[in-house]
């Protein structure tokens, strides 16, 4: 059999660079990304959301509330973390808080505690400062607020790409549960008057069960000057001045099963005062 023609090899020059051919792309097609790049750009398309539970007195309530969190999170399979402020509490809170952390993992707890009581405003500004998470979700710890809400938050933020999505018990099918026609005229005529006052643009002002950017509520912060639950008012009557938007769902509001309310005389008198603030600096 007679052997095929041997084809002539034409040696390439030891500084000859080789030729670079670029891949052709047809339609459908994509380019795979290696390396140390692929590892930012999937960094950088990862969403992590980072609950703030301020806790005074919660230990009854904490370990309730954490695993709903932890279960919530994981059927939804979204990333997440659970940042826990706790203002020196005497009856053990935070000794709960670190067994919960050896349950979980310290990449889901993390125990961020203060000396004493300095408001709710400033546990807010104090979690954040520890936050990994590119949307902020700030709750109470008490079981008044239930997690099975957030997948709503997270899909309202994600259609309407929100700045804010705020629980609302004014609106829809949302309500509450477990207070007596006192407070409830009193919550109702508080939430009126601030609408009246300063026309905020949501229809449930006091509440402190919501969803923020990470970036949103640091500038927020940065605005606002009230503590306690006032703060929560000048949250959202700042972020209407900035332009953000602020999106809403209605929650089921449950009052507290243990421990005692932190809602006295004192947080009403300080509500009447920044709310006529907010009303003559806004």
């Amino acid at each position: 059999m007679a052997s095929s023609p041997s084809k002539t090899v034409r040696p390439r020059s030891a500084l000859q660079p080789p030729v670079s051919r670029k891949p052709r792309l047809f339609r459908g097609q994509c380019v795979c990304v290696r390396g140390s790049a692929f590892v930012a750009i999937m960094a950088a398309s990862r969403v992590k959301y980072s609950v703030l539970l301020p806790t005074y007195n919660e230990r009854q309530n904490l370990p309730l509330i954490v695993w709903l969190l932890v279960r919530s999170f994981e059927q939804s399979g979204y990333e997440f973390e659970i940042i826990i402020i706790d203002d020196g509490s005497p009856d053990g809170t935070q000794e709960i808080a670190e067994q919960l952390i050896k349950i979980y993992g310290s990449d889901k707890i993390l125990l961020r505690p203060r000396a004493k009581k300095l408001g709710l405003g400033t546990a807010y500004i104090h979690g954040m400062k520890h936050a990994t998470g590119n949307f902020i979700i700030i709750m109470d710890a008490d079981l008044s607020h239930h997690p099975k809400f957030i997948p709503e938050f997270i899909r309202i933020q994600k259609e309407g790409n929100f700045d804010i999505v705020s629980g609302t018990r004014y609106k829809g099918n949302g309500g509450v549960h477990g207070w007596d026609l006192k407070r409830k005229l009193i919550s109702r005529g508080a939430n009126f008057l601030t609408q009246v006052l300063l026309q905020p643009g949501a229809s449930d002002l006091t509440g402190s069960f919501r969803l923020y950017r990470k970036e949103v509520l640091q500038k927020l912060m940065e605005k606002c000057v009230s503590k306690g639950y006032v703060f929560q008012m000048e949250m959202i009557v700042r972020a209407r001045q900035l332009g953000y938007s602020i999106g809403e769902v209605p929650i089921s509001f449950v009052d507290r099963v243990y421990g005692e309310s932190k809602l006295g005389g004192n947080e009403i008198v300080s509500f009447l005062k920044g709310l006529l603030t907010l009303f003559a600096t806004t």
